[in-house]
């Protein structure tokens, strides 16, 4: 009696290693997933805040509570079961999918970058991520975050999947819901953050304390060219990360070029170089990139344009 309890314990014991090993496992993969996503979840935490312009002090933080649930819904009612499916029946669209996504990415990169030389240039970029006037209700604003939202999110999935493409179905799973909880939470919570830190900074300029005023000050000064820098910096990371999935994903499908080439010429330069001029050459060609797809994103939204024209004459 005493044996067979003793080897029950033990057994008990294994299985609890290998679920810690396993569960150490996902956070590990899903660490690594989710730093990939860096340019994606750094461009999400720049643009969300504008979803809360012209709301009251006491309703910002309730819409982003609304928009991050709205998010968690798209990564686990919809993302990652759509993931999940297409590593198991069709992993070989995993590639063309994450190109496709590189070159959203770099498509965006690049509107920012004429945005920023060019303010009023196309429509696109800073004024065309503005939400609708102050007058549309709550309920649009989120429903229209929450859709702005999908897309960064199903990029967000998509490359944590393809970091853990080999491992077993579970494992993916595990790593997909651990980056989608923990992107969600850290992309709103920073935003909560960021929208209320002006407020904070303006309590703080009120008090009694000289030492306090200014630091409330010094917030609410900081905050815009914070914003500014932000998005900066994730406009870099776009291009950085688009250029990036894109030659690795010519590398996936034969064609080893422009990565071994990437790779020589960064290591080339030293280890302190390496990665910086690496990733400053899959910037340069995700810029490029950008300039290339915007003429097609163009005919496409032109010619989608015109068939809902035509559909709504017929009508």
């Amino acid at each position: 009696m005493t044996t067979g309890l003793i080897a029950l314990l033990d057994d008990i014991a294994a299985l609890t290693k290998a679920a810690a090993a396993s569960l150490d496992d996902a956070a590990t993969q899903a660490a690594k997933a989710g730093s990939k996503a860096a340019g994606i979840v750094i461009d999400d935490a720049a643009v969300t805040p504008r979803y809360v312009v012209g709301f009251t002090a006491d309703r910002e933080l309730p819409v982003i509570g609304k928009i991050a649930m709205g998010s968690l819904r798209n990564k686990f009612f919809w993302l990652l079961p759509a993931a999940l499916l297409l590593s198991s029946f069709a992993p070989w669209l995993l590639t063309p999918l994450l190109m496709l996504g590189g070159a959203y990415l770099c498509l965006e990169g690049y509107h920012k970058v004429h945005d920023l030389l060019q303010p009023h240039g196309h429509g696109h970029g800073e004024d065309a991520e503005t939400p609708a006037p102050s007058g549309e209700t709550e309920a649009a604003k989120v429903a229209s975050a929450i859709r702005t939202d999908f897309i960064l999110s199903a990029e967000i999935m998509t490359i944590a999947l393809a970091s853990v493409s080999h491992s077993s179905i579970w494992l993916q799973a595990a790593v997909l819901a651990v980056v989608g909880l923990c992107v969600t939470l850290l992309v709103y919570g920073a935003v909560a953050l960021i929208v209320k830190a002006d407020d904070f900074g303006a309590h703080l300029a009120l008090s009694s304390a000289e030492p306090l005023r200014t630091i409330g000050r010094a917030m609410v000064h900081g905050m815009p060219p914070f914003l500014r820098t932000l998005s900066l910096v994730g406009m870099l990371a776009m291009l950085w990360v688009g250029g990036g999935i894109l030659v690795h994903g010519l590398h996936e499908l034969g064609i080893h070029g422009p990565e071994e080439t990437i790779k020589h010429l960064a290591a080339s330069l030293g280890p302190m170089l390496e990665w910086p001029m690496g990733a400053a050459i899959s910037a340069v060609i995700g810029l490029a990139a950008g300039v290339v797809c915007n003429p097609i994103a163009m005919g496409i939204t032109a010619l989608l344009s015109a068939r809902s024209r035509a559909g709504a004459d017929a009508a």
